[in-house]
């Protein structure tokens, strides 16, 4: 008996045009295209638009296994956000009042807004938790990936033939509760919808070396902590650029610190709560492409192909994803009756997670950069806008991204890899 293994990316491209990379196809400016992985679902795929080319299945071939690694879904800001948001706040009030002693007249060049303005999570005292538009994200992904393969959900449920892992962080297991209603909806007997109970199963934070690699490696850890007053240079002549050109527009004496906090109440707003006339529209489009290339900056040098330790240490991982096609492949072979074998693998995590897992399957890489990855060479460094660049956190990890990985029975055809 002969397989064929097709690689399906539900959301990631393999490239995308100039366009898209410097703008929005139509011409218009959208902010919510250009969050880095602030970004909504949707958001990152609306900016993906014609570019994804789904992997051509020969109509004999039929699916018989499926990987996912996915992130949760769209979230709150953290606690230690919240309270930067307060302080932003504060400092906003004492940039006021000095405006406000000062000249009189120029007090209509300050966007009305800012007057009073008080965070939308202030008193909060708890962060990070999913929020609705989250959990509308990981629902309708378990619809669509019903609807794309009901030959592998015709069965009755079990735990071990729908394994579902998440991290012992609540966002994540709550992304794939919600993942599985959607994914169950109609299989069972509680309510109008006919949900049913399901199994999320998680590894200890200290020990999780599928999903929470990035907390077990020490070597990795060191890394980061080494390269981050790195990162901080690179990224402080945009801040200050912009806090010049933010003064001179406003007349308020904004900081860099000002202007960090402002961009990340901007992508709070814009993601969350589909505001973008407040923060956001304080910077140009220039400005914002500009913020968002320090993100994917960080992104590229602390998860991704900026230095081999970032996906390295997610080989476990990918292990476990082959180990599990290989046990999907054994069970066809001899003939295993249905419902004795594992039909899909679910996993729910962070960009920490799928962004390692991403490097190691290749995906965003140009010309020779992939024989670069293979001798464990870094990268260079995204190019600056207005430069167009394939690594932007919006394509490579928005809320909810994930990774799908689907093993089909051809018979009679050899083996043979799809992308």
């Amino acid at each position: 008996m002969k397989l064929a293994i097709v690689l399906l990316f539900l959301l990631f491209p393999a490239s995308f045009s100039a366009a898209t990379a410097s703008g929005d196809t139509d011409g218009s400016f959208n902010v919510r295209h250009h969050l880095s992985t602030v970004s909504r679902y949707g958001a990152g795929k609306d900016a993906n638009t014609g570019s994804y080319v789904p992997s051509a299945i020969p109509e004999e071939c039929s699916p018989i296994h499926l990987n996912l690694v996915a992130r949760h879904g769209t979230r709150s800001p953290t606690k230690k956000r919240i309270k930067e948001l307060d302080q932003l706040s504060i400092h906003l009030e004492e940039l006021l009042k000095q405006a406000n002693d000062g000249e009189k007249n120029n007090l209509h060049k300050i966007p009305s807004w800012l007057f009073g303005w008080q965070s939308p999570w202030k008193g909060r005292q708890k962060g990070g938790e999913l929020v609705g538009k989250g959990e509308d994200e990981l629902y309708h992904l378990g619809l669509r990936i019903r609807k794309r393969f009901p030959e592998l959900f015709n069965e009755e449920y079990h735990p071990d033939i729908y394994t579902i892992r998440a991290t012992q962080v609540p966002r994540a297991s709550a992304s794939a509760v919600a993942f599985g209603i959607g994914l169950f909806q109609g299989n069972g007997s509680l309510g109008p919808g006919k949900h049913r109970a399901f199994s999320v199963t998680s590894e200890s934070r200290a020990s999780d070396v599928w999903l929470r690699f990035y907390d077990t490696c020490e070597t990795y850890k060191q890394y980061r902590k080494s390269q981050e007053p790195a990162l901080d240079k690179l990224k402080e002549p945009i801040f200050d650029k912009i806090a010049i050109e933010l003064v001179q527009r406003y007349l308020l004496n904004f900081t860099r610190q000002d202007v960090a906090s402002i961009w990340f109440l901007c992508k709070q707003e814009a993601s969350l709560l589909d505001i973008s006339d407040q923060a956001c529209a304080l910077f140009t489009p220039s400005e914002v492409e500009l913020l968002e290339w320090t993100d994917d900056l960080e992104l590229f040098m602390l998860k991704g192909y900026g230095k081999s330790i970032n996906y390295h240490m997610g080989l476990p991982l990918l292990q476990d994803v082959v180990e599990s096609m290989e046990q999907a492949i054994l069970a066809k072979e001899e003939n295993h009756k249905p419902g004795t074998f594992e039909k899909t693998r679910l996993r729910f995590a962070h960009a920490e997670t799928v962004v390692p897992f991403t490097c190691l399957l290749g995906i965003f890489l140009q010309g020779p950069e992939f024989e670069q990855i293979q001798r464990d060479e870094p990268l260079s460094l995204p190019p600056k806008p207005p430069q167009s660049r394939t690594w932007r956190g919006s394509l490579v990890a928005p809320f909810a991204a994930n990774n799908m990985l689907v093993l089909y029975h051809c018979p009679g055809k050899a083996f043979a890899f799809h992308c």
